[in-house]
């Protein structure tokens, strides 16, 4: 029994000699830090292609569930934001309601006419510039602002390539006649223009993206995996497109 004690106390003392080693090594914050920022960044991707793979066939049957989901996703967010070890979650998330209140909003009922959609999707943009110049929520406020950067780049794309008629024919038709509609606006894409266009505007949402992880702060990271995403996204339309 004494030689069970002995090893039993061996081995707390042997823990508690690992974790007092770890504990004052200087890698081990650094470490955690750098781990976290790259959770943010791929939480910042998941929260991007949310609304498109999640809340798009929820807000086309029931929009008026996806908006009050909203809700849900505030309350959320401030009870996640009440505890020091799941604020930064709370603060993530509370950037994401408001590109869900958009999407909720635009696609709900204003899906038909695309020069909607802009103005919608900027619902949270003076509320995130009022935090920001309190420096309050900088994780989440930009991670909105990186989507809703990607979201302008994305129509400025459509306009300029006049894809404008096809988005709206495709809310009109049944889903018998969407994979002609998408054919039609595949070849609109494949042109010199669409596709030199499609290149700069990559680019640019590229660098954009990318820069910003030089910095050590969340928030830049926050931001650069929800920029980086739109790519992402834009890129599995165009798959959806071809294979139509």
């Amino acid at each position: 029994m004494d030689s069970n004690l002995d090893l039993a106390d061996t081995g707390n003392r042997s823990i508690r000699e690992l974790e007092s080693t770890l504990s004052s090594s200087p890698s081990l914050p650094v470490f955690i830090s750098s781990y976290q920022k790259w959770l943010v960044f791929a939480a910042a991707v998941f929260l991007v292609s949310v609304p498109v793979f999640i809340e798009a066939p929820i807000v086309r049957s029931l929009p008026s569930l996806s908006l009050a989901l909203t809700g849900f996703w505030v309350w959320l967010s401030f009870r996640l934001m009440s505890r020091p070890a799941t604020y930064v979650w709370g603060d993530l998330l509370l950037g994401f309601s408001w590109s869900w209140l958009a999407g909720a909003i635009y696609w709900g009922w204003l899906r038909w006419e695309p020069l909607w959609h802009l103005p919608v999707e900027t619902i949270g943009l003076p509320f995130a510039v009022w935090c920001l110049l309190r420096n309050w929520g900088k994780v989440g406020n930009w991670f909105y602002l990186g989507s809703l950067f990607g979201t302008v780049l994305t129509d400025v794309y459509f306009y300029l390539v006049d894809l404008m008629p096809y988005w709206r024919q495709i809310m009109t038709v049944d889903a018998d006649g969407a994979p002609q509609i998408l054919q039609n606006a595949l070849t609109q894409v494949q042109t010199p223009g669409g596709q030199a266009w499609a290149i700069i505007l990559a680019l640019v949402l590229l660098t954009v993206g990318v820069l910003p992880l030089r910095n050590e702060q969340r928030h830049w990271y926050a931001f650069g995996g929800a920029v980086l995403s739109t790519i992402l996204v834009d890129s599995l339309f165009l798959l959806a497109a071809i294979v139509a």
